[in-house]
């Protein structure tokens, strides 16, 4: 499959070089450009690193906390500093062809998950239909690693009872917790810091610090709230765990209540069995991630030292490496109605 993908590649690059077509791709003209008349994601393709060879596909699709801000950010720091090769997909408005995260309904693209290796979702209640949900399952069901973002715990939803993916949905009977419960290791439970008035601080789990996704990664904080996680699954790592604290500054201190004792899970590996294959799947979990949670560059190297683990790089994981952002990143607050309207994957093009 990655054999190919680099020649549907190559074949887009020479056709754009002899039409003059504006590509998808960060430095290169993919074939999708001969196939319509403007990209519906957009690709960055992986330069030198460890990650080289590797195929990351990153899903976004929250109304909140701007996903379509976040992914393509962290793809652009995984493909230039790290060598992955990434594509990024969005919601769409089917009439328009612009970004639209309150549409629930259409993620264009998801046929590229056939050759992924890594798939990073952050999204939120999503209602599907079968032909694009068929790719997700396919993947999920394939054993290879996953990494969810913030709400994708509780990532799906629609009808809990009916069509043949209904089991995805977070109130779903025949998954008790839909995909976030069973593939994450959490669903939807609650805000347990203050939403919007009292932020988060990682703090690592003693026991596991000698963690490889631990490794170089400081002061983890950002301004979105701890979410309230109940048990996790036996087979689970906690990593860090979410200090809520009594402001929305880094500096805040700790709220003078009980939240804190004990925290909750902030983020977590999961050493998932599937079905009766041999290797269990990597999953690593998070429930930070939002756009403005990205300008922290602990955080940062947090979510690219998880690639890195999923994909059995671990290795490879350096405490010094770059994880600066690409370019100018100025991530929108989060909240509700208010993305930026108007925006194309082309816009992500770099």
């Amino acid at each position: 499959m990655r054999r190919q993908r680099a020649l549907t590649q190559a074949l887009g690059a020479a056709w754009c070089a002899a039409t003059g077509a504006v590509g998808i791709s960060a430095t290169t003209c993919t074939a999708q450009d001969a196939a319509a008349p403007e990209p519906q994601w957009v690709s960055y393709a992986g330069g030198e690193g460890p990650g080289a060879g590797k195929h990351i596909v990153l899903i976004s699709g929250d109304e909140e906390y701007r996903s379509e801000e976040a992914l393509p950010q962290l793809a652009k720091i995984l493909a230039e500093r790290h060598g992955f090769a990434c594509t990024v997909l969005f919601a769409l408005d089917p009439d328009t062809g612009a970004i639209d995260p309150d549409q629930r309904r259409n993620i264009p693209g998801l046929d590229q998950l056939a050759d992924a290796d890594l798939m990073v979702i952050f999204t939120r209640f999503r209602e599907l239909p079968d032909a694009q949900m068929r790719h997700i399952d396919e993947y999920v069901r394939s054993g290879r690693p996953i990494v969810g973002l913030r709400t994708a715990t509780h990532a799906f939803a629609g009808a809990p009872d009916a069509g043949p993916y209904a089991r995805y949905h977070w109130r779903s009977a025949e998954w008790p917790g839909g995909f976030g419960r069973q593939v994450l290791g959490e669903t939807w439970v609650a805000h347990h810091g203050k939403h919007g008035s009292e932020s988060t601080r990682g703090v690592v789990e003693a026991a596991h610090a000698d963690h490889p996704i631990l490794r170089g990664v400081g002061d983890v904080w950002g301004p979105t709230d701890v979410y309230r996680v109940r048990d996790l699954p036996d087979d689970t790592t906690v990593l860090l765990r979410g200090a809520v604290l009594d402001g929305m500054e880094r500096e805040s201190a700790p709220v003078p209540d009980d939240r804190n004792d004990p925290m909750m899970p902030l983020a977590w590996v999961r050493a998932r069995p599937v079905d009766d294959r041999e290797q269990a799947q990597r999953v690593f979990a998070t429930t930070m991630g939002a756009a403005t949670d990205l300008s922290c560059d602990a955080l940062r190297r947090l979510l690219v030292n998880a690639c890195y683990w999923c994909v059995e790089l671990e290795a490879a994981i350096d405490a010094e490496s770059d994880m600066s952002l690409v370019g100018d990143y100025q991530p929108t607050p989060f909240g509700f109605g208010g993305f930026v309207k108007g925006v194309r994957p082309a816009a992500h093009v770099r």
